[in-house]
């Protein structure tokens, strides 16, 4: 099945738990540990280093945050293997990321 989603749009955003105060979560793929989903950081937006039991891929859509002393602005992309620590996380003026973990690539 063909699934179509506009990630401009307003609909389907939710608070995202687990993480900082503001930071809002819109979710696209929901298959298990399969899971794509759309991450909108509030301005002052900062998250602890932490790691995943899935292979986690980053495409910075708007914005920018830093991670381990390099900045990630709009257009990059980061392919992070399972297992591996990550981190911290922090964005100045905030950012919109769309996540996606995915075990066939861990």
């Amino acid at each position: 099945m063909i699934k179509i989603s506009d990630i401009y749009d307003k609909l389907g955003w939710k608070q995202a738990k687990g993480y900082p105060r503001g930071t809002r979560i819109k979710t696209l793929r929901d298959e298990g540990n399969a899971k794509t989903v759309l991450l909108k950081l509030p301005k002052g937006f900062y998250m602890d280093s932490h790691c995943h039991v899935t292979t986690e891929q980053h495409f910075v859509i708007q914005g920018s945050y830093k991670s381990e002393g390099k900045t990630y602005r709009s257009g990059t992309y980061q392919l992070i293997p399972a297992g591996v620590d990550h981190g911290p996380f922090e964005s100045k003026n905030g950012a919109v990321i769309l996540l996606v973990w995915d075990p066939l690539l861990g």
